[in-house]
């Protein structure tokens, strides 16, 4: 890592959850009453949805609602310049999945470590800030959950940086029907309900500040639509077991309207790593543009009751 604000490591974060905010978490994403393991507390093998400490960083341990442009500039990066998170949408989102996340963090102290990867001068466009976050076990310092994201700020480029790497592309295979498709009507509350897991961007909640960034009004969190497609991929490829899954990835194209229906097409590739298949996506709004592009998973298939869901 090199550049301006390379290697910055922001100050460690406490981080907690409760039962109640993994069962939200849940139900905003798309789960259904046949994965009653991810929506039911009782269940014998009531489980966390492998993707939910995507919105720690966000949530942190509060249980109330924050001031998420407060927060987003709470701690400046060095040597680059102070960004506005009003203008800010996401890039792209890694996720790989170390260990099993409990059901609640009580009686248990975990923290979110995050550093900045790179911040990139893309610009008229804008600028982009890349960083690594962790949620650690404090006591063992194990890391349960890893995501690499990238963070875009709208027209908030040519301060004289770097340009950095352009992003390794997944495309999906050329040629092939897709081994399933899924989908996911969103509805004019979506995005209402999803802000509640603790993302509350007014960007999705009322229409000022997507007309002054050229949406023309509210617009679904992109980590929203990023959810909806890894739920869609853990039910259709991996038996909505949380086990089955190790990475999560895609690139956010275009924004996505609240009542919008995304449409999921997804492709085995055979190609192994280790004991992981990986596989492709890519997800659109129906009779509409790319929005998750870039979409890479490694999976463990099991065997499909179809090709629709």
């Amino acid at each position: 890592m090199s550049g301006p604000g390379a290697g910055f490591e922001y100050p460690p974060v406490e981080v907690a959850w409760l039962k109640r905010d993994v069962l939200l978490f849940a139900n905003s994403i798309g789960c259904t009453a046949d994965e009653l393991h991810f929506l039911f507390e009782l269940h014998p093998d009531f489980a966390v949805f492998p993707t939910y400490p995507i919105i720690l960083p966000f949530k942190q341990a509060t249980q109330e609602v924050i001031d998420f442009y407060k927060a987003q500039g709470a701690v400046p990066i060095p040597g680059v310049p102070k960004f506005d998170a009003r203008r800010v949408v996401d890039g792209q989102r890694l996720m790989t999945f170390l260990k099993p996340f409990p059901t609640t963090s009580e009686g248990r102290k975990f923290e979110l470590r995050s550093k900045v990867i790179g911040v990139y001068d893309k610009g008229k466009a804008g600028s982009v800030v890349e960083t690594q976050q962790d949620i650690v076990d404090k006591a063992t310092g194990e890391s349960y959950a890893q995501a690499v994201g990238s963070a875009f700020f709208v027209g908030q480029g040519g301060w004289g940086g770097p340009k950095g790497n352009p992003t390794k592309n997944f495309p999906p295979p050329q040629g092939k029907k897709p081994d399933a498709v899924v989908s996911h009507q969103t509805t004019a509350e979506s995005a209402l309900l999803y802000r509640l897991n603790g993302d509350y961007n007014p960007l999705h909640a009322t229409p000022e500040p997507g007309q002054n960034m050229g949406f023309g009004g509210a617009i679904m969190h992109g980590l929203s639509s990023w959810n909806f497609a890894a739920h869609g991929l853990l039910k259709a490829i991996g038996g909505s077991d949380p086990k089955n899954i190790r990475e999560f990835q895609a690139r956010f194209a275009s924004p996505v309207k609240p009542g919008d229906k995304l449409v999921t097409e997804i492709w085995r590739t055979g190609e192994m790593k280790g004991e992981w298949e990986e596989i492709r996506f890519v997800t659109k709004v129906e009779g509409g543009k790319v929005c998750l592009s870039n979409g890479r998973a490694l999976m463990k298939p099991v065997a499909s009751k179809g090709s629709k869901l």
